[in-house]
């Protein structure tokens, strides 16, 4: 009985700590400006803070995600862009990480 006790407990730990498969969409930031640089007017100082050693972040409206393989985002720091992967706590598993267009303001030029 303690045998099957302890399976179960175990059982249901590994199903309430696996990762949540999802996507998102926001900027590619870094972990020294948090959720204050999730915006385009951020890039050049997103990519100087990275290059200085501070490791790439997703920031998503209020809130910033870890990456938990940084590496598949190097290229677009700054950039806002949608990562398909697994989340598991605040961390993401990126599977797969696609630039987003930026949509550039209409102004009325009457």
């Amino acid at each position: 009985m303690k045998k099957f006790l302890l399976f179960l407990t175990i059982s249901v730990s590994m199903v309430v700590y696996a990762a949540d498969k999802g996507t998102w969409t926001g900027f590619i930031s870094d972990d020294h400006c948090g959720v204050k640089s999730g915006n385009e007017g951020h890039a050049a100082c997103a990519k100087k803070c990275v290059k200085a050693g501070h490791k790439p972040v997703l920031v998503v409206g209020d809130k910033m995600y870890t990456l938990n393989n940084p590496d598949k985002v190097a290229k677009f720091i700054g950039d806002k862009v949608t990562i398909e992967g697994n989340l598991t706590g605040d961390a993401i598993d990126i599977e797969k990480v696609t630039k987003e267009k930026m949509e550039k303001a209409v102004s009325d030029s009457k």
